[in-house]
């Protein structure tokens, strides 16, 4: 065969063949990639199913406010988390935020939170404080005895088997007071029984409450001074509703023995008025849960005034002596 007739093999076309060549083995180790992946990823939804192997759900169930006072209040946020695995998990970390409107009031990490059973579910207690002053050191608009909106957020970071560690986001939104204490007035002194070896009184309070809430009144305990001289106290167990941003009277009995005080009491009780002080504290219900209320009054003035019956004026507006 003549040299013309043989046939030419060009060097595109063996860069072609090269390239098919390399394309077919792409192809070909892709396909087992794949293959690879499907059949790892069928054993793990047949070992799933199998097994039982599911994400846990978490939710919050309640939220406690335990304690409330005037500088703190102690809350309680209860979590359900459910497991559905056949093994027990790890709750790795609890972060949490309390905000109002969206401006924070605390936040924080609670590590290591335990473990829940398999097969089981948990109530967890995440206990928060909220520091009055520090709030209304923060914020100058959040004045006491408002009620404040307030969101918390909560998440949980838990280790799955099969699923790895995952975070479970959780929401409440609620209301919360920041309490203010009432005002109290020693408004009068109604002596029913008078003499100098016992004398009992009526001391007739005014109480205002400048909260934005109700308070129910349960009970009381005072100390009362005339003139910078204790006469005593009591607790009295007295059942009233003081309106939010209202005014309330109560009546209180008192009974003490001027000759154990001396002339200068004496003296000082046959006068018109006489200054006072007057401290204490108050036990409520509010919407919120149960509060005692510290209520004081110093440098006050009040009248002192006779029944009829013991020879007094009964008139409200009149200041006899007695």
């Amino acid at each position: 065969m003549a040299s013309s007739d043989k046939p030419e093999v060009s060097d595109r076309d063996v860069k072609k063949q090269d390239d098919n060549d390399a394309k077919k083995d792409e192809d070909g180790k892709g396909g087992f990639l794949d293959k690879v992946k499907d059949f790892i990823h069928d054993i793990g939804e047949k070992i799933e199913g199998a097994i039982g192997f599911g994400k846990p759900t978490a939710d919050v169930s309640a939220v406690h406010i335990p304690s409330i006072s005037l500088e703190k209040a102690d809350i309680v946020v209860d979590i359900l988390i459910k497991n559905p695995n056949p093994v027990p998990i790890p709750l790795c970390d609890i972060n949490y935020l309390i905000d109002s409107d969206g401006r924070k009031l605390i936040s924080g990490l609670i590590p290591d939170a335990g473990t829940i059973h398999a097969h089981g579910e948990e109530t967890i207690n995440i206990p928060l404080t909220l520091i009055y002053d520090d709030i209304k050191n923060t914020y100058d608009d959040i004045h006491p005895g408002s009620i404040i909106p307030y969101r918390i957020k909560v998440e949980l970071l838990v280790d799955v088997p099969v699923f790895g560690r995952l975070t479970l986001p959780l929401e409440k939104t609620g209301e919360i007071p920041i309490p203010y204490k009432p005002d109290v007035d020693l408004e009068k002194i109604r002596f029913q029984t008078f003499s100098f070896e016992e004398t009992v009184a009526v001391l007739h309070l005014k109480l205002e409450n400048k909260n934005d809430f109700d308070l129910g009144l349960n009970a009381l305990d005072y100390e009362v001074w005339l003139n910078d001289v204790s006469i005593g106290g009591a607790q009295l167990s007295k059942s009233a509703k003081i309106e939010k941003t209202g005014i309330s009277y109560i009546d209180v009995p008192i009974t003490f023995k001027p000759k154990d005080f001396g002339s200068a009491l004496w003296d000082m009780i046959r006068g018109r008025g006489t200054g006072y002080t007057l401290k204490g504290n108050i036990d409520v219900d509010t919407p919120f849960g149960a509060m005692k209320l510290p209520i004081s009054k110093e440098g006050g003035t009040t009248r002192l005034k006779k029944n009829k019956e013991d020879g007094g004026d009964d008139d409200d507006d009149d200041d006899d002596e007695v």
